[in-house]
């Protein structure tokens, strides 16, 4: 047992606490606020390294043995997952410092920033199914809190939507609960997994684990769940927006490549290949969505969508090679997605608008604000050598071993069509003929650019030394398929 575990949950939850009772005191709020983000990226590295040297690490909370009591669960995969959470809470909330009105200052808007993080490491940590649901709800009435807070007629319509969806998504999630605990007698995810490789009914393991698909796929923006996404992430302020892209819909994959390989992996020709379709689906839909839209954040929503396609492609293959690629480009399209909504912010703040025929000429202007977005763009669309080639190159790789050829085809025209469309938003905003006034010219954007670079960074460094990061990926993808690992580390057998 290693109480190391439950820091990256407890420290967001105290401060986050803390700061309630500091709301008009901004000043203090900022300062306590940056400490924590460092202190909790410094506690995640550790954490993950001393998972990757001594293996996973648990906590039974109470002292009461799985599978009866609440388990927290450090597995290379999860550890990963707070790593790439605390850097983007850190880079996310530096940006907020120079961006948020004190409006929303005013209204708790760093406890509930603190609020959401803890849901998301949560979700990352627990060994409980029922838990995962708590950490969801603590992080999704975090997020409500977050998008609607001082906002316009427009985004509190459209959160409605996402409030709407995400209800729904949690009704279905406790039916889901309940049903699998009827069948199994059992919450515990390692628990799960050696009861269900002991039922003989699998039609009903059928029935619950595309019920479960259906629940993770509406909060992780899966075809044809992904309406309530893009107009509600239009909204917030570019620091709400980036973290909500970065983090939110990766809780949902998480879950997905978690349940998918540890429980539900007792019929791969049946619920593998649906993952596959929706994949296939979600990553030409969203991308379709991207290339017809001519609005900066609008278009990096609609590739959220079409992103996800890739992260359960890896998953639908379902081989080493293609979860490993899956993990990479979660870890890739965590940090470039973030940053892109940062840099959607900063020109946001410079021109006025998102309207990308509003926009241009920022290049003549701001060179480094405009090579540093096209670095991030065309990581994003996969040219080399940053990271999104890697990480597609080898879902790519994995798809023609399996003879999966459809879904390879679907991920290189998906490629190009992204790669269009960012270059769209370079041409039209940072190329093109100069429209901003020349007070809007003159403004100093160094401090907005500051907390970008570092994801520039690394996007960069995650494509030059994709080697060993690779064999990290690979080492997460074979411990995720070899449940025993996590099984008698949870159940001690």
């Amino acid at each position: 047992m290693n109480n190391l575990v439950i820091l990256p949950i407890l420290i967001p939850f105290i401060i986050g606490t803390v700061l309630i009772f500091l709301a008009n005191k901004h000043k203090i709020q900022r300062a306590i606020s940056g400490i924590t983000v460092f202190a909790l990226l410094g506690v995640s590295i550790y954490l993950a390294v001393l998972v990757y040297q001594e293996g996973i690490q648990t906590i039974e909370l109470g002292n009461w043995q799985a599978p009866f009591g609440i388990i927290l669960v450090a597995d290379m995969f999860a550890t990963m997952m707070v790593v790439l959470s605390s850097i983007v809470g850190l880079v996310c909330l530096f940006f907020a410092f120079q961006t948020i009105s004190n409006e929303r200052e005013k209204f708790y808007f760093y406890p509930f920033y603190f609020f959401l993080l803890t849901g998301v490491n949560g979700a990352f940590l627990t060994g409980d199914l029922f838990n995962l649901f708590v950490f969801f709800e603590v992080m999704l009435i975090a997020s409500y809190i977050l998008i609607v807070m001082g906002g316009t007629k427009y985004q509190l319509r459209e959160s409605l939507k996402y409030v709407a969806i995400n209800i729904f998504a949690s009704i279905l999630f406790i039916v889901g609960v309940a049903y699998i605990y009827a069948a199994t007698g059992t919450l515990n995810m390692a628990d799960l997994a050696v009861k269900v490789a002991l039922l003989e009914q699998q039609g009903v393991l059928n029935v619950i684990a595309i019920l479960f698909l259906i629940i993770f796929g509406m909060k992780g923006a899966l075809f044809p769940l992904y309406f309530w996404l893009p107009r509600s992430y239009y909204g917030p302020p570019a620091a709400i927006a980036a973290l909500f892209g970065g983090l939110l819909t990766k809780v949902g994959m998480y879950a997905i490549i978690r349940m998918f390989t540890l429980i539900f992996n007792h019929d791969p020709g049946f619920t593998h290949t649906i993952i596959l379709i929706l994949a296939g689906l979600t990553m030409f839909f969203g991308v379709l969505g991207a290339v017809s839209q001519f609005d900066f954040k609008r278009i990096l929503s609609y590739h959220i969508i079409s992103q996800v396609g890739y992260m359960v492609m890896g998953l639908g293959i379902f081989t080493p090679l293609a979860i490993a690629g899956a993990i990479y480009y979660i870890a890739h399209h965590i940090i470039v997605k973030a940053a892109l909504f940062l840099f959607a912010g900063a020109t946001q703040k410079l021109t006025g608008t998102t309207n990308l025929k509003e926009m241009g000429g920022i290049l003549k202007t701001h060179p480094w604000l405009s090579w540093l977005f096209f670095i991030s763009a065309i990581s994003l669309a996969g040219i080399p050598p940053l990271s999104g080639f890697f990480s597609k190159f080898a879902l790519i790789l994995a798809g023609f071993e399996e003879g999966r050829y459809i879904i390879v085809t679907v991920a290189l025209v998906v490629g190009l069509l992204t790669l269009f469309s960012m270059m769209k938003i370079f041409i039209y905003a940072f190329w093109g003929e100069q429209k901003m006034t020349e007070k809007q010219a003159k403004q100093k954007v160094g401090k907005l650019i500051l907390p970008i670079v570092p994801l520039v960074i690394l996007t960069i460094v995650l494509g030059f030394f994709a080697e060993p990061i690779f064999s990290y990926s690979l080492e997460v993808a074979e411990e995720l398929l070899n449940p025993s690992i996590y099984i008698n580390s949870v159940l001690k057998e």
